[in-house]
């Protein structure tokens, strides 16, 4: 038995040992299998055998130390839970013998957590619920779940958009004094705020829109003059019916975007406003803030100005009737046209022509790609998925869009005040393998500095007209950096621009309709409640969140649709290349599918720097824009994500010698 002293030289033991153990921070990195990394705030990763992996969740921040377990190994050892980002979460009720559990949905949590019987909530085996972590499995690895509710079943018609609205924390609701505001909006209102606004109601202004656009928010004129052409560009003004602070305003500011899932969106304004009194619908008084320009004849920019007018469309035009129309065809519709505004969409056509010409000469222009529209059955689940080309009245629109937000990008930046979308080119860690991308391939732009934006520029204009032996401009692409939100102008390398923002969408997005307040407070004095640096980061991590939304959605419908496929073969190209495999576009319906390189004959190394899969003995190459034949071979519902295998061309037959 050990005395007094013995007990008292362990416990001083110990406290030295707590005393010199080196304690680091870091963040949980999940994985597909039962291990983890903690990403350690000094850069290294600590690897996380399952037994500690069972004791965090992903995202968690959490203090850990290094145990060495071969010669130099290391494993880390859970020491404390910081702060745990994981609160809701989404999964399916399971029942296991006696325990109830929820199988998260969550990416990265591959566990099963038990819910006490007074935290179940009436949820049934099979159903789909949204729960709340109730216990957090730091102290024994042994987390528990409430059932906050019930989802709903499997084959329920719109399952998957109400799992993925509650996985994102979405929501369709409305909060109670938005609804009011909403339901007080009215005529009426348009008719006060048209007082003392500029009157261009019998101006031929028409929209360009797909047939079921509602929420419309530009309108398009066009007149010729001795240098060019006089081009007017009007954008819905909610902010006219939308006060300042309002909780309208801190709904859309919290929503950030409309976010468009397929079959039924979810909008950032009331119906009542993004639909009805602030879209500009055709024939109807609507409240604007309008950019006149002048569009030289080579396509550069002359003067702009801004204005506050009340405008009334002439017409709400499909893209399919605007190309018709540039293309000379003649239908009853186009007949139906009012001369007035024939003649403004002839000049708007060239107006358009020539500015797109400047922007191929002086800027840069992404090209155009064949995209896809899913359509939806009665169960919200997609029936079809059709191409959709973009024709000269998308590009028409595109240009009127892009020189409207120019010119508000240029008046921000006189002021310095403003948001502005910035874009920085490569990401920082890819520069290194993009200029040994250039000295083996493109020798003749070894010497640029891929970092300043002229030579990113450079890079892009040249790649396109160069041959080289690998697809460098797609290379690049696939290594860019994110577009950010600042408040100071900086340039949109992926543009070529020297600054850009956008205002064009108001009734869609809050970035363009905090805009439209900083253009009206330094033009007309309007109140404006300035964002602040947190504001901007949260606005940018939603516009994030939203758009993981969409796709999360769009890749479970078309996971599930990827099913109906059967055995044929199908021709893609290799979108996406990393060392397990190679992802490939299908040219029929858009989808994308996984080739794993285990189902390829040999072995396969990945080249960083070209983004290259080369088998290690006959030098066989799969690359970026590679055509390939390819089969469905299954859906992994798990991930979503839908496998192929390489289909080898056939070889003629070689006739035999005479």
């Amino acid at each position: 038995m050990l005395n007094a002293d013995a007990i008292s030289q362990l416990r001083q033991l110990k406290s030295n040992i707590e005393e010199h153990k080196v304690v680091l921070s870091g963040t949980v990195k999940a994985t597909n299998g039962r291990f983890g990394f903690v990403a350690l705030d000094d850069g290294r990763d600590v690897f996380l055998p399952p037994e500690e992996m069972q004791k965090v969740l992903p995202g968690d921040r959490i203090n850990v130390t290094e145990k060495e377990v071969e010669k130099g190994k290391t494993q880390g050892l859970v020491e404390e839970l910081l702060n745990s980002s994981l609160d809701t979460f989404v999964g399916r009720y399971q029942v296991k013998g006696k325990g109830h559990f929820v199988v998260p949905e969550t990416a990265g949590i591959n566990r099963w957590i038990f819910i006490p019987p007074k935290e179940r909530n009436g949820a049934q085996p099979g159903d789909y619920i949204y729960c709340r972590l109730h216990r957090h499995p730091i102290k024994d690895g042994k987390g528990q779940a409430r059932v906050l509710r019930v989802i709903g079943q499997a084959g329920d018609a719109g399952i998957e958009r109400a799992l993925t609205m509650a996985g994102f924390d979405l929501s369709d609701a409305w909060p109670e004094a938005v609804q009011q505001h909403a339901q007080a909006l009215s005529e009426d209102a348009i008719a006060a705020h048209s007082a003392g606004r500029e009157d261009r109601c019998s101006q031929p202004y028409v929209t360009i829109d797909s047939p079921g656009t509602q929420d419309m928010d530009d309108a398009l004129l066009a007149v010729p003059n001795a240098t060019g052409w006089a081009l007017s560009i009007a954008i819905a003004d909610p902010t006219a019916l939308i006060e300042p602070g309002s909780a309208t305003e801190r709904e859309a500011m919290r929503r950030a975007t409309a976010i468009y899932f397929p079959g039924e969106p979810l909008p950032m304004l009331p119906d009542a406003a993004s639909t009805r009194l602030c879209s500009l619908q055709p024939d109807t008084t609507r409240l604007a803030l309008v950019c006149d320009l002048q569009v030289n004849n080579d396509g550069s920019l002359g003067d702009y100005s801004f204005h506050q007018a009340s405008i009334r469309s002439h017409g709400k035009l499909s893209y399919e009737l605007v190309a018709n129309l540039i293309d000379g065809r003649e239908d009853d519709d186009i007949k139906a046209l009012s001369s007035a505004v024939s003649n403004s969409l002839d000049q708007l056509h060239q107006a358009a022509t020539a500015l797109r010409r400047w922007r191929v000469e002086h800027a840069l222009i992404s090209g155009d790609r064949t995209e896809f529209r899913l359509r939806l059955d009665e169960n919200r689940r997609i029936r079809s998925i059709e191409p959709t080309v973009q024709n000269e009245a998308h590009r028409l629109v595109e240009e009127c869009m892009v020189a409207a937000n120019r010119c508000a990008a240029d008046f921000l930046s006189q002021h310095n005040k403003g948001l502005f979308i910035c874009h920085s080119g490569l990401r920082a860690d890819r520069h290194v393998n993009i200029r040994k991308l250039l000295e083996q391939h493109m020798p003749q732009l070894a010497e640029l500095d891929v970092a300043q934006a002229e030579s990113f520029k450079t890079l892009m204009k040249t790649a396109d007209s160069l041959n080289a032996d690998a697809p460098v401009k797609s290379i690049v692409a696939r290594q860019l950096a994110r577009a950010e939100l600042a408040f100071s102008p900086a340039p949109h390398q992926g543009m070529g621009l020297a600054a850009y923002t956008t205002f064009t969408s108001p009734l869609r997005k809050f970035t363009d309709f905090y805009v439209h307040r900083v253009i009206k407070s330094l033009i007309w004095q309007a109140p404006l409640e300035e964002l602040d640096n947190n504001a901007l980061s949260t606005l940018q991590a939603t516009l994030i969140q939203a758009r993981q939304a969409a796709n999360s959605l769009e890749n479970w419908l078309k996971s599930d649709f990827a099913k109906t496929l059967g055995e044929d073969d199908m021709g893609g190209v290799i979108s996406r290349t990393i060392p397990a495999g190679f992802f490939v576009r299908l040219n029929c319906n858009g989808l994308e599918g996984f080739v794993s390189c285990r189902d390829l004959d040999g072995k396969y190394s990945f080249d960083p720097v070209t983004l290259r899969l080369i088998h290690n003995k006959n030098g066989r190459i799969f690359q970026l824009d590679q055509a390939v034949i390819v089969r469905l071979t299954g859906v992994d519902d798990e991930r979503r994500q839908i496998n192929l295998t390489l289909q080898e061309p056939k070889q003629e037959p070689v006739p035999a010698s005479a």
